[in-house]
């Protein structure tokens, strides 16, 4: 009898740890709603979707496991991509959803997206950058300048070709072909980069990473809809920007856009410098199979080149770049101050990411990556600035978390090796698009950001 009893006070016993752990394991589900601070508004998830914090909730309300198995499954992810044999989506033809490796569902995922284009380019009057015009056309309006440039024009462009919005990317092609495209003289075939809203000119002159983004989204948009008639020829017009940019020198009356020599894209065609930001080599890759045929091999030897520039004019330390460099990666001191990493330079840390994720063409990538994730983690995340020298010195007036150098940060985790890229991931997910005077270049920024890290900055072929 005594050995009866025993056996059932231990099935009682175990029984009853069981039950312990089972509901140990449960979590309450934390439901937060939007919230404001003096810089961020937060994107409140649709209805039933959990809050952008999911991973910290996860680990406050005891369930650190599930949140350490999505850190996993990301470090995973990127020892892989570390391997000799990892190859870019060029060829595999597959795009990582960032966002989804790091917790985040494909439902909250697309909303995040579609708030981004709805608040661009239909959004009110403290929000959009997006207006449309008589004789169906339309700008991307530099809100903080009161202009219409190249650079947004061109990039307003990439944003429709890669959400699939032709009406919107036709409007914004053929205001841009009426009104900032030259026709005649040193710059034929170039964009004015600044123009008034009217359509009149501020500049007789471009800056090139216009043309780049102009070209690109122009054989994008060939690829994913087909040519039409002029001036919706799409691939047509991209390579006769691509040309001019290479050839405007033969009759000796122009400037070049990048050196022929040293295959470094210029700041302007006439400068003897460049701008770190402008080097594309994800860009000149398929400049190399789309271009005219005499034109191909330049922009082959043109992606080498500037992925081995990118590594001079990096910081080793920091990762920091300048805004304008010489052809040897030191930054230039002589020209208002843009020797320092601010506004241009956000762009390199996303350039260097979207490379990576398309062609895997440079390990170093990885490295520098991962050195500017680690350096803004340890400047503080809401806490750092948003100008420093290339060695890291704050300038304290910019004592701000600019969203488009957070977007960009976060864009680099395309490359980078993991260790921080989760902190820059929440950080940008906490953000909604900037408003207000100067929103334009954040917001940029901000969406090519989304876009790429959601998987949905593509090779359109």
């Amino acid at each position: 009898m005594n050995l009866k009893y025993f056996i059932i006070a231990v099935v009682l016993f175990l029984g009853m740890l069981l039950f312990i752990g089972c509901t140990n394991d449960l979590s309450p589900k934390n439901d937060k709603g939007s919230k404001e601070t003096d810089e961020i508004t937060v994107t409140v998830a649709p209805e039933n979707q959990s809050s952008s914090n999911d991973i910290k909730d996860m680990q406050k309300t005891g369930a650190a496991s599930q949140a350490d198995d999505i850190t996993a499954k990301a470090n995973k992810e990127a020892i892989i991509r570390q391997e000799d044999n990892y190859v870019g989506a060029y060829d595999t033809k597959e795009y990582r959803n960032v966002f989804q490796e790091y917790g985040y569902t494909d439902s909250q995922i697309q909303y995040k997206l579609d708030t981004a284009w709805n608040t661009l380019f239909y959004g009110n009057s403290t929000e959009k950058i997006y207006y449309e015009a008589d004789n169906d056309e339309a700008y991307i309006l530099d809100t903080g300048n009161l202009d219409v440039r190249s650079e947004g024009m061109s990039y307003g462009m990439m944003m429709c070709v890669q959400m699939d919005k032709q009406e919107e990317f036709d409007k914004i092609w053929k205001w841009a072909k009426n009104h900032m495209q030259i026709t005649e003289g040193p710059n034929e075939g170039y964009f004015r980069w600044s123009m008034q809203q009217d359509g009149t000119s501020n500049s007789n002159g471009p800056a090139p990473d216009g043309e780049e983004y102009f070209a690109m989204a122009l054989f994008f948009a060939s690829h994913r809809w087909g040519d039409k008639e002029a001036p919706f020829d799409y691939s047509a017009q991209a390579k006769y920007i691509l040309h001019q940019a290479l050839h405007q020198e033969d009759d000796g009356s122009g400037d070049n856009m990048w050196n022929l020599d040293n295959k470094l894209i210029k700041f302007v065609p006439n400068s003897t410098f460049t701008d770190p930001s402008y080097h594309l080599p994800h860009f000149y890759e398929l400049f190399a199979l789309w271009a005219y045929e005499e034109d191909r091999e330049f922009f082959q030897e043109a992606a080498a080149a500037s992925r081995k520039y990118l590594q001079a004019a990096v910081n080793d330390v920091t990762g920091l770049a300048p805004e304008y460099a010489t052809y040897e990666g030191v930054p230039v001191s002589n020209n208002g101050g843009h020797d320092y990493f601010f506004s241009d330079a956000y762009r390199v840390a996303g350039n260097i990411g979207l490379d990576y994720l398309w062609f895997a063409a440079d390990p170093w990538q990885q490295e520098m990556a991962g050195k500017i994730q680690a350096f803004f983690v340890k400047e503080g995340i809401g806490k750092h600035y948003s100008k420093y020298t290339v060695d890291g010195t704050a300038d304290t007036s910019a004592n701000y978390q600019a969203t488009g150098l957070v977007a960009m940060n976060a864009m680099a985790s395309l490359a980078s090796d993991g260790k921080d890229a989760r902190v820059m991931i929440e950080d940008l997910w906490s953000r909604s698009p900037a408003t207000g005077k100067w929103r334009y270049y954040d917001d940029c920024l901000y969406f090519f950001s989304i876009l790429s890290l959601s998987g949905n900055y593509r090779i359109w072929e």
